[in-house]
């Protein structure tokens, strides 16, 4: 394994203890939403084992009725079959991008994320196999790519920005790489990785 991801893991809350309870953004996110129940969801961070390690990204299709067109870890809501959010970011990355789930190494979690779209998302995330390969779901997914784990450790890559929702100024974080414009719930994502790695 890569120092980079060993660095990576070191930074996880172990599997032995995921998340749970209200997402770190929970203040935030009942100023626009109120106390209304948040829909458990999960998300795999999947970095590709490499002598550059790269974390997978989706482009969502534009016709889905939340987040189309954006930039977007595999990943989506819990089914009741689910044993755990390991099980739901495993299933989604197998539908979405068909990501043979032996070929995925879970490593931890990042603290728990709440989304304008009503959910409750855990981060999982994962070591994936250099030889795996990843092709989208047309019906979800309109493109898959890779980003370079050591593009979003350097400082001026990332970009601070404040917009306006709903009547409330929102302190945002994005990335843009290859034309990609990675922004918001996937890029406070990774800053909270960035977060718990010391690097922002």
């Amino acid at each position: 394994m890569s120092p980079l991801l060993v660095d990576l893991g070191g930074a996880l809350l172990p599997l032995s203890s995921p998340p749970s309870g209200e997402g770190w953004n929970h203040a935030q996110m009942t100023e626009l939403l109120g106390d209304a129940p948040r829909r458990p969801a999960a998300v795999l961070v999947g970095v590709r084992e490499g002598v550059q390690p790269r974390v997978v990204l989706t482009v969502r299709t534009n016709d889905l009725p939340s987040h189309a067109g954006q930039v977007a870890f595999p990943g989506g809501g819990s089914d009741p079959a689910d044993a755990d959010a390991v099980a739901t970011a495993l299933r989604e990355s197998e539908e979405e991008i068909g990501l043979e789930r032996q070929l995925v190494t879970p490593l931890g979690f990042l603290d728990r994320f709440e989304t304008i779209s009503g959910y409750n998302i855990t981060p999982v995330v994962a070591r994936i196999d250099r030889e795996a390969r990843l092709y989208p779901a047309p019906a979800e997914v309109a493109e898959v790519f890779e980003v370079p784990l050591s593009f979003f450790l350097e400082p001026s890559n990332l970009r601070r920005y404040t917009m306006e929702f709903r009547g409330h100024r929102r302190d945002m974080v994005e990335f843009v790489h290859g034309g990609h414009r990675i922004w918001g719930a996937t890029a406070a994502m990774v800053f909270n990785l960035l977060q718990r790695m010391g690097r922002a």
